[in-house]
Formats: C-alpha cells, structure tokens, sequence
C-alpha cells in the first residue's frame, strides 16, 4: 500500500465520545478531513448539532450514564454503515470543585460516567469488530494520568489548592492507561488495536502565570493548540499504524519527558 493513501480513512465508520469540546472539536474535523463517515455523540445534542454541520459529521444522543443509551447510540452508527472502524473514548465529566473530603458517593458517580462507561462502550463496539475482524479503539487519556500535579505550575493563581484538589481525575486517567494495554492484550486476536493518547495541556485562556510556568516545562515552549492532536488521531485510527496497539502515546510538548 502506498504510504500517503495508508493516512486515509476514505470508508471507514468512526464514532467519537464529545465531539465539540476543546479537543473534541480538532478531532471531529480531523476525521472529516480524512475521509471518514463520523458520528459524534455526547448528551449535549444541540451543541453536537452544530459542530457536526460544520464538519460533515453527524450527531447522536448519548448518555455515558446509561447502558441503555450507549447500547442504543452504538446500534444507530451500526445501522447507519454496517460497521464502526474506529471508536474514540473521548467524552468525560469532570467537577472541577472535588476535593478528597467528597463522599463515596461522589467518587462513585463519576468512576460511573468516566470509568464503568468506557468498560461498556468499548466492550459493545468491540463485539462489532470482531465480527469484522479489524478495528481500532483510541482512549483520550491525559498527562495527568501519567504524573502528579505540579504545585509550580500553579504558582501566583487560585487554580490548584494543596488542601483542596481532587484525585479522581488523575485515577481514572491512570486507570484507562492501563486498561488501554489490558483491551489490546485480550481483542488483539481479533486484529482490534487499542492505543491510548495522553494530551498535554489545552490553552483556553487560563491565567497567565500558569500559562508561562506550564508553558516553561515543556521542551517546545507552549500549551497545546487546535491543531497538535489531528495528526496522531489520524494515525491512530488508520491502516498507517497497523502494527500498533497497547501504547499510551503522550501528545504534550515534551512535558512528561522532562
């Protein structure tokens, strides 16, 4: 096969979790661009809604609380096409008030939402692919599922609290790079690929001195921009990346590596 026709995803069915989030919306266009046939899926519907018309991708419900609902968001796509190529655990609810005095409760819901649901959905889509034999699932973890927080990004703002900062995030996070290895491990029969992405931090306006000092410990000198994830995503989901699978690839800037 060609190598430059290998990046394309001309024909194949991806269903992506959000959609028009702050990487959600690069990883919608990116998709679009390459060809595929893309559903994104998230509870916001009208907000889906718009980004979909924009890309040329088409919007459903999904309600990663329900089993109910994910079954149901992943037969219209099956219905739709006939297969799902690729699917995109990217949607995540995250509280940005928790703190490790919450209940058990707290933690439940959302171990729920960003944990349980992410066991079910690949789950169902993985029994699609084996039926094909072929497919590739991508996890969108996080840096923060890699390393702790660093107080000193933080120096000179209220965005981080020594007494106060939830761990949930960074578990989950954790967890999911791990999960990524154990699902290549047990679908690799089926030629299924499993790779997890662990993006660096987003610039969205934060206050400038966590902007510098964050910026300052990766090696290229910046945040991620809107850009920097549609190539690896691209790559992922493709016949480029045939031989790979259980990987946990940080897309940061250098970040972790330092």
């Amino acid at each position: 096969m060609n190598v430059l026709k290998s990046f394309s995803l001309e024909g194949k069915t991806v269903l992506l979790t959000g959609g028009a989030g702050l990487y959600g919306r690069q990883m919608t266009e990116a998709f679009c661009e390459a060809g595929a046939k893309v559903f994104i899926a998230s509870r916001n519907l009208e907000k889906l809604e718009v980004e979909a018309k924009r890309c040329g991708a088409t919007a459903l419900a999904l309600d990663l609380d329900s089993d109910e609902s994910i079954a149901q968001a992943v037969e219209k796509v099956f219905a739709a096409t006939g297969r799902i190529d690729v699917l995109v655990n990217n949607a995540v609810s995250r509280c940005a008030c928790g703190d490790w005095a919450d209940s058990m409760d707290y933690f439940d819901k959302s171990l729920h939402t960003n944990a349980s649901a992410l066991l079910v959905l690949t789950k169902r889509v993985g029994e699609i692919m084996k039926k094909q034999r072929s497919g590739s699932i991508i996890n969108i973890g996080s840096y923060m599922g890699l390393l702790g927080p660093n107080p000193v990004n933080y120096t000179g703002t209220e965005m981080f609290s020594f007494e106060k900062s939830s761990p949930i995030y960074f578990y989950e996070k954790g967890g999911m790079s791990n999960f990524t290895r154990f699902a290549a491990s047990v679908l690799g029969h089926w030629n299924i690929r499993v790779n997890c992405i662990a993006p660096g931090g987003y610039f969205n306006n934060q206050p400038e001195p966590f902007v510098r000092q964050y910026s300052a410990n990766t090696m290229l000198g910046r945040m991620a921009n809107d850009e920097d994830l549609k190539g690896i995503l691209v790559f992922l989901a493709s016949d480029a990346s045939l031989y790979v699978t259980g990987t946990v690839i940080p897309v940061d800037g250098g970040y972790t590596a330092k």
